[in-house]
Parts: C-alpha cells; structure tokens; sequence
C-alpha cells in the first residue's frame, strides 16, 4: 500500500490547475499553510482535522489518505 505523504503528493500534483503548497494550504484552511510540505515530506503527521480537510479538498475519503483503500 501506498504511504500517506506520496498519496498527498500525488494529489497535489494531480489537481488543476496547479497551485503551491503554500497556497494549496491555505485553500484548505490549514492552521499553518507550510503544514502540507511538512505532510508530504513525512515530517510532520496531520491531526484528524487536517486529514477531513485534505479529504475534503481533493474529494477522497480519509480511508484513501490512510492507506486502507484503493479507490478515492
């Protein structure tokens, strides 16, 4: 199974039109923006609210993001 961060990641690099991580954090509402870059290098793991509102920016569910599914 896929890791958090590169599932992250490859969301991020998959939604268009392409936006920073910092920005891409803000749009998520994210406490810190430069959060997502710690996310996706595995330095940091997000709180349960951050995991709702990453789902919720890229339209997957939080078993996606974990690992336990394939399909978003």
């Amino acid at each position: 199974m896929d890791d958090f961060p590169g599932r992250l990641r490859r969301l991020r690099e998959r939604k268009r039109p392409v936006v920073s991580m910092i920005v891409t954090g803000e749009l998520m509402g994210l406490k810190s923006p430069s959060m997502l870059r710690r996310y996706e290098r595995g330095e940091a793991e997000p709180t349960l609210s951050a995991l709702k509102k990453i789902a919720a920016y890229y339209g997957v569910s939080l078993d996606y993001l974990a690992g336990l599914k394939e399909e978003k």
